[in-house]
């Protein structure tokens, strides 16, 4: 059961969700039908472009990032570069719950491979067990600040993908973490934030990259704010709490 603090927090993140999702309607900077999703915006391939200047980005050989379309032309640029990319399987439902993306063996064009709707024909899915260590992760954000504190849609599944990764020793402190965003999705001021939700490293625009400090690191997953349905839900997670 949530306690008042975590239903008043998590009511206060809601609320900037409302809120920016509105202000992107109203601004045109995403397709209608934006709540509820991480916002596919205007300009993500420019973004995917910016980020594929920084040298975290030419360094990386072994890319984590969330299957969002806004996330997609990242995801393409990534296997066109030669490397290799993990996707999360939709909800984390599978025993398997990664999508392991090899542009090696791949069999169809990259942007294709990278869809989240033509993923699941061409890769196969691994336990993190079989993951290799990653050396950069790309989120997808409803909204960010300059501290690098992010809200994701409210699922809350970024934030264990992060956790599962981190307790098999797949990242480190040192794992850079980037969201790509429009603008206006960068909000002033502080964010509401729980003590399982890590930190963007950076945030990368259209336009613009912004360079938030050392980021926040949980320190795995934190068994108290999973709800039972959700455990019950993801496999990775009920064979590890059996496990305990």
């Amino acid at each position: 059961m949530k306690s008042r603090n975590q239903a008043e927090k998590g009511q206060a993140k809601q609320a900037v969700r409302e809120r920016v999702w509105a202000l992107l309607e109203q601004e045109r900077a995403v397709p209608p039908g934006v709540h509820g999703r991480i916002p596919t915006f205007a300009g993500a391939e420019a973004a995917a472009d910016l980020l594929a200047e920084l040298s975290v980005w030419r360094q990386a050989a072994i890319v984590k990032a969330v299957p969002d379309k806004a996330q997609l032309p990242v995801r393409a640029r990534a296997l066109t570069e030669g490397k290799i990319v993990y996707m999360a399987v939709p909800k984390l439902a599978e025993a398997q719950p990664f999508y392991l993306l090899d542009p090696a063996t791949l069999t169809v064009p990259a942007a294709d491979a990278a869809s989240s709707k033509v993923v699941a024909t061409v890769a196969r899915r691994v336990d993190v067990e079989e993951m290799q260590p990653v050396d950069l992760i790309v989120c997808g954000s409803v909204a960010v600040n300059r501290q690098g504190v992010r809200l994701g849609k409210g699922a809350g599944y970024s934030d264990i993908e992060v956790a599962l990764l981190q307790e098999a020793g797949l990242i480190g402190p040192d794992t850079t973490i980037v969201t790509t965003v429009h603008a206006l999705q960068i909000v002033p001021g502080e964010l509401p934030e729980a003590e399982h939700d890590f930190r963007v490293d950076l945030i990368v625009t259209p336009d613009n990259i912004i360079e938030c400090g050392p980021a926040r690191r949980p320190r795995g997953l934190y068994w108290d704010s999973l709800p039972q349905e959700m455990i019950a839900a993801i496999p990775a997670l009920a064979t590890r709490r059996q496990g305990r």
